[in-house]
């Protein structure tokens, strides 16, 4: 891509734009360097002078460099502190080429940097090279790190209140849940596993837990790495705090159910092995955490 001396229509604006944007989502070299040579063999040095300008401290080339250092350390940056657990699995250099190379197929698109590891479960599938041996357990601690961000800053829906519920037909109600609510089925206990590697704790295990300051630890522990074991857990939030729960399978089952549109009574239909009591005692705690809302509300959260 090559600009006209002067920028003087909206389309040469254009043209500088995509040309700067294009230069910053370059990776660094592995000294953490500006690349020598753009994409078509030009010396990056001619190609910087073409459309920065120099001062009298710094070449177009140093001034470029600046920039692009800044893109690149702030969106390593993000991925570090939002995905602790991946890191854990993979060990720092691995996490390093991991996420460099997630940040070339995938720059950042949006207004917000809390969205950057929305792909990230994604890429690992579609690059597992890059995570073997531990590539299955990669996918699902990056599926519950994106779960814990949702969970934090998601849209919510007004709960519903037990008197909705009790004056209602099972056969006919159809509820929603929270957007920000996130079912797992997982094949590693990978929630405790991602508490354990905190520093200090960011989550907790239920909401039944005593609330207090949750600093985030940039700092990992060493833990070893989660033996398979299925499963099932929510990540939600409770009075502004950031939680997860374990499930019993049937209550994923029915939870899951009631999300993808049918009734409270063919939800509860189609598990086996489970007494009213239970029951009962499941859809009190989910009312009291707020997780239930009008169907028309409770949408899951896309981002």
């Amino acid at each position: 891509m090559r600009l006209p001396a002067r920028q003087r229509t909206t389309r040469d604006v254009k043209s500088l734009q995509r040309l700067m944007t294009a230069a910053l989502l370059r990776p660094l070299t592995a000294a953490n360097r500006l690349q020598s040579r753009w994409t078509d063999g030009r010396p990056m040095r001619a190609v910087a002078a073409g459309f920065i300008k120099p001062n009298d401290r710094l070449t177009s080339f140093e001034r470029l460099e600046i920039y692009a250092r800044c893109y690149w350390f702030r969106l390593l940056d993000c991925l570090y502190e939002d995905c602790p657990g991946l890191r854990a699995v993979l060990g720092e250099k691995k996490f390093a080429r991991l996420a460099e190379a997630y940040l070339v197929k995938y720059p950042s698109r949006s207004f917000t940097l809390r969205n950057l590891p929305r792909r990230l479960e994604k890429f690992i599938r579609e690059e597992p090279r890059l995570t073997a041996p531990h590539t299955a357990l990669a996918i699902e601690v990056a599926r519950f790190e994106w779960a814990q961000t949702v969970a934090f800053d998601g849209p919510s829906a007004p709960p519903l209140a037990p008197e909705n519920l009790a004056a209602a037909n099972p056969a006919r109600l159809r509820l929603g849940l929270q957007p920000y609510l996130s079912l797992l089925a997982l094949d590693h206990p990978v929630d405790d596993f991602v508490v354990a590697v905190k520093k200090d704790g960011g989550l907790r295990a239920d909401a039944s837990n005593t609330p207090d300051a949750a600093p985030h630890a940039a700092k990992l522990r060493r833990v070893p790495l989660p033996k398979p074991g299925r499963v099932y857990v929510a990540v939600h939030r409770h009075d502004n705090l950031l939680y997860y729960k374990r499930l019993e399978p049937a209550a994923y089952r029915i939870l899951r159910t009631l999300r993808a549109g049918r009734t409270v009574a063919q939800s509860v239909a189609a598990v086996r092995g489970v007494t009213p009591g239970q029951i009962q005692a499941w859809f009190k705690s989910w009312t009291e955490l707020g997780w239930l809302c009008a169907r028309s509300a409770g949408k899951s959260a896309k981002f």
